[in-house]
């Protein structure tokens, strides 16, 4: 068994023939005087065709006569006369010219954001809560983009987009990420929930050492804002009673208004829509801030359709 693979191996140098490089292969200005040319068989039609002078076109058919090494048309006095050559090369000229307008008209659409796809990774509660308005004025803006949405928890969200499995995420990051860039888009104070049993009374805040006497509702560790929150108590010189510890704020807020704690939420998870019987205060002495922030990654190039998201989420 001589053939196959070690039989190539063994072939002269000579026989392996390399890829013509780009100055050896047609240009698309020599493919289309010898179109217009083949389909006229007339130099003057096919210049103005072109909007050329004639004299350039005759150019453009030798000069690709030339590097394709054969005769494509035989001069007459009166006209060109096809060859065999000529006939034989009709089809690919017009193929490939047809596949670079293809691409043209493609990627048009694509910068135009008329055509692609958007793959979003965003946390749990911010899909259900601040990211169908936004994504409806992105669809009613880009109708032709494919999106997905991966609803991920808070842990998953820079894995994701790290990885490429998505291309940007939408939470909230609490450091800075290597790699990774951040553009905030919203900055939110936190407050405390509960109903009017465990928050009496018409003030409007609300202190730490006072929560600290109340049984709490928050995030897992790891989550959102856990860290800023233990924060600030430590902060404030206090320890929370951690009743619950929930993977996601609107449950939390379902938990409060079942009167089975206070729970400490952004203030805007309220306004995306909270349980009847609900009141709050702000947390203050020391204030809680949250950001929520669209984040991609630095060393890879946006698609004309996650720039687009991007600029309508941080707008």
């Amino acid at each position: 068994m001589g053939g196959g693979l070690a039989s190539i191996a063994r072939a002269p140098a000579a026989m392996i023939k390399t890829p013509p490089s780009l100055k050896e292969l047609p240009s698309v200005r020599q493919l289309r005087a010898f179109i217009a040319v083949y389909h006229t068989g007339n130099l003057s039609v096919a210049a103005e065709r072109l909007a050329l002078t004639q004299p350039a076109v005759t150019v453009l058919v030798r000069d690709l006569e030339t590097k394709l090494g054969v005769r494509l048309f035989d001069r007459t006095t009166r006209r060109l006369r096809r060859t065999e050559a000529a006939a034989e090369a009709i089809g690919y000229a017009e193929r490939a010219l047809a596949e670079l307008t293809a691409m043209g008209n493609t990627m048009a659409e694509f910068a135009g954001t008329r055509r692609g796809r958007l793959r979003i990774s965003v946390t749990s509660t911010v899909a259900q809560t601040l990211l169908p308005e936004k994504l409806a004025r992105f669809r009613q803006r880009h109708p032709d983009i494919k999106v997905s949405v991966d609803d991920c928890a808070p842990t998953e969200l820079v894995d994701h987009v790290l990885s490429e499995y998505s291309d940007c995420g939408v939470g909230t990051l609490e450091a800075q990420v290597p790699g990774l860039e951040e553009k905030v888009f919203l900055r939110d104070s936190v407050v405390v929930a509960g109903t009017r049993h465990d928050l009496p009374g018409e003030a409007r805040t609300i202190t730490w050492k006072q929560l600290a006497a109340l049984p709490v509702i928050t995030v897992k560790a790891g989550y959102g804002m856990r860290t800023r929150i233990e924060q600030a108590a430590a902060a404030a010189g206090v320890e929370l009673k951690l009743e619950h510890e929930v993977s996601l704020l609107t449950t939390a807020l379902a938990m409060a208004a079942a009167g089975l704690g206070v729970a400490v939420v952004p203030r805007t998870i309220l306004s995306a829509g909270a349980p009847a019987g609900l009141v709050t205060r702000a947390l203050v002495r020391p204030q809680v801030h949250r950001t929520m922030s669209v984040i991609y990654r630095k060393d890879r190039s946006l698609s004309p359709a996650a720039q687009a998201f991007v600029r309508l989420m941080a707008g």
